[in-house]
């Protein structure tokens, strides 16, 4: 039997009929635009005087070949994709063993919790954090351009409700890793056993938990005007989030142990003087630090939102 090791993990069949009668398809409508421009070009260029057509306004026939040359470019905009019609094939049981497994970063980017409220941002914190790969191959850096405290604090309460919600998706195996996306859809009729209700009602209080203090943060970082905007000047900050950084106060962390990913809080230096060439230096910065804490072969770039 031949090493699942060697074998393709996806196949790619490309139709070649489909492709040539679309390609002859092709061929027969540049012929026919290339005709009516002929025409319409024709038609300025022929100052003949005893023609009848010399009759008809110019202007309505400008706007008409304006029309046909726009529609002629939305159109071959349009072919590439039909090309080379393909079908793939995936085969995830080719999938090599957890420990096997390359690295994975994934990059979040957010500036202005007002833009981007600090709650949807941790939303999708969790759901990177959540996705379904080993735990110690994942890394999650979130980058603040605005040096924002409420978003500090925010990921540390994403990380204290993510010990709650990995281990949840991870024995139930739930396919919508959003919590927000999760609770708002209906309850799932087959998984009506006592256990998961019960550990659903738990998350659920955990969540809910989570959200209420997301808010209330961001209720007083409105009000705070030292914290109300992004700051275009503050100096660099990087934690690692992890449960030493969680204030047993107002957390509660899940006993039960559990691989978590890696999750690094990142605020770049950013001084009026300098540019910072915004999401492009926010991700160039995400580079070098992960570069140095967890150097994955593999990126993933998300929006916060």
């Amino acid at each position: 039997m031949e090493d699942s090791h060697s074998l393709p993990l996806h196949h790619c069949h490309v139709h070649k009929l489909r492709a040539t009668l679309f390609k002859t398809y092709a061929f027969l409508h540049i012929l026919a635009l290339g005709a009516i421009f002929y025409y319409r070009g024709a038609f300025f260029f022929d100052k003949t005087p005893l023609k009848p057509y010399n009759t008809v306004p110019s202007f309505p026939w400008l706007v008409t070949f304006a029309a046909e040359i726009l529609l002629s470019f939305l159109w071959i905009l349009k072919q590439p994709m039909y090309w080379r019609p393909v079908t793939r094939t995936v085969f995830p049981e080719r999938l090599p063993k957890d420990e096997e497994l390359p690295r994975i970063d994934v990059f979040v980017c957010t500036t202005d919790p007002r833009k981007e409220p600090t709650f949807e941002v941790m939303n999708t914190v969790v759901s990177a954090m959540a996705l379904d790969y080993p735990g110690e191959k994942l890394g999650v850096y979130l980058s603040d351009d605005g040096g924002a405290n409420v978003t500090l604090e925010g990921v540390k309460e994403a990380w204290a409700f993510a010990t709650w919600w990995l281990p949840f998706c991870r024995r139930y195996k739930v396919k919508t890793i959003c919590p927000l996306a999760y609770f708002d859809q209906p309850e799932e009729q087959r998984r009506q056993s006592e256990e998961f209700i019960q550990d659903r009602n738990i998350v659920k209080e955990k969540y809910d938990f989570f959200k209420k203090q997301l808010q209330s943060k961001a209720r007083r970082n409105e009000a705070d005007d030292a914290n109300k905007t992004s700051h275009p000047d503050h100096p660099s900050l990087i934690q690692v989030i992890d449960g030493n950084s969680i204030e047993a106060k107002t957390s509660t962390l899940n006993p039960e142990p559990v691989a978590m990913p890696l999750l690094v809080y990142v605020a770049r230096e950013k001084r009026p003087s300098h540019p910072h060439h915004f999401k492009a230096g926010a991700l160039n910065v995400l580079l070098r630090v992960s570069s140095t804490l967890s150097n994955a072969p593999y990126i993933l770039v998300l929006d916060c939102d």
